[in-house]
């Protein structure tokens, strides 16, 4: 999995959700200012988002097999 956790002020500290594109985490949740961290979104944590999850697994597996290691990271970067 390569995806960033996403941070914002009005998400719920109790989940951890998946930071995906557009400004949005991988179930859809939409907040100002949200942005991905420097820290990696890890599904097997128990706070982990099970719609994230769910999401996460099926734009992986889409991927070719070459470009899933650790090195594959992909970084979302927004424009100003």
């Amino acid at each position: 999995m390569r995806w960033e956790r996403a941070v914002a002020d009005g998400l719920s500290a109790d989940v951890s959700h998946a930071f995906g594109f557009f400004g949005g985490t991988l179930c859809g949740i939409r907040e100002v200012g949200m942005s991905p961290s420097a820290c990696g979104w890890l599904p097997e944590r128990q706070n982990a988002c099970g719609a994230c999850l769910e999401v996460a697994v099926v734009v992986d597996d889409r991927w070719p097999q070459a470009m899933r290691g650790e090195d594959a990271r992909v970084s979302v970067a927004r424009r100003l």
